[in-house]
């Protein structure tokens, strides 16, 4: 298994400050691993001794042993004839339709690593535990916070969404504090308002949940858990597929770890629903 895989597996349990590691490492495979262990936790925002401690905790000697194992795998899949073929093979169609679908699936095979499971866990676990829950996004990432919002919605009470906050939103911010969580979506070009909104209910001690790419909002300093996805695709717009797969695993977790304490509650908006002639069928 590559370090990649290993990373996201789910199979080791990183503290907040190694998750900060590993998600530049994955955001960034496997370029950001082959700098200085300083370099790494500049980027990672975390302390030097956190590198060595991480990759001990993989099963290295240390640093060193790291990056050799790293520089193993770009070795073998430079000699790999089958990765050459594989990187090269032309687009079944010249059409831009057909290379975008192409390069989205590529984006969504690499978003299957991009975030390590320990990050899904440890968000899910916040929005189970949170009293209230706010949404937020930017222009285009306000719509992925509303599909969000629709599935919590049926899990808990005490969910808002408020899509790109106006300035008058910005008053909530004072009922907000360590039992809540905000939910935020910045994707480049990052929104100054998205970002003021997380960096201040961060400070009234609110837990931050950021969806974002590899190059990061600002807002990620203050996250508790970052969910990076990648958006590059043979467009001049990026790609928000990848996001809304993360938004569905995410939903997907909840389901698996917490499906029967959910269940009554659905049943009950089901009933709602039929009573309200809401929805067709059963």
């Amino acid at each position: 298994m590559q370090i990649r895989e290993f990373l996201s597996s789910g199979r080791v349990s990183f503290t907040p400050s190694e998750e900060r590691i590993v998600q530049v490492l994955l955001s960034d495979y496997p370029g950001a691993g082959l700098t200085t262990a300083a370099s790494l936790a500049k980027r990672a925002g975390v302390s030097d001794p956190t590198v060595n401690r991480l990759v001990v905790k993989l099963g290295f000697e240390g640093f060193p042993a790291f990056q050799a194992s790293l520089l193993g795998e770009v070795e073998e899949r430079l000699r790999s004839p089958l990765q050459m073929m594989d990187s090269r093979k032309p687009s079944p169609s010249d059409s831009a339709m057909q290379g975008y679908i192409d390069s989205v699936a590529m984006a969504l095979q690499e978003a299957r690593t991009s975030t390590p499971q320990s990050s899904f866990d440890r968000a899910v676990r916040m929005i189970i535990e949170a009293k209230s829950i706010i949404l937020v996004g930017g222009r285009f990432s306000g719509f992925m916070a509303g599909i969000l919002s629709g599935h919590l919605e049926q899990f808990r009470a005490g969910v808002l969404n408020l899509g790109s906050p106006t300035r008058a939103d910005f008053d909530r911010l004072v009922d907000l504090g360590s039992r809540d969580v905000v939910i935020g979506f910045d994707y480049r070009r990052y929104q100054r308002d998205v970002v003021d909104f997380i960096v201040q209910a961060e400070e009234m001690g609110a837990g931050i949940i950021l969806f974002t790419d590899r190059w990061q909002s600002p807002a990620a300093a203050c996250a508790s858990v970052s969910l990076i996805s990648p958006v590059e695709v043979q467009s001049p717009y990026d790609t928000m597929v990848p996001a809304l797969a993360h938004i569905e695993a995410l939903v997907a977790q909840v389901v698996a770890m917490h499906g029967p304490r959910l269940r009554a509650r659905i049943s009950r908006i089901e009933q709602v629903r039929r009573a309200n002639d809401v929805t067709e069928g059963a």
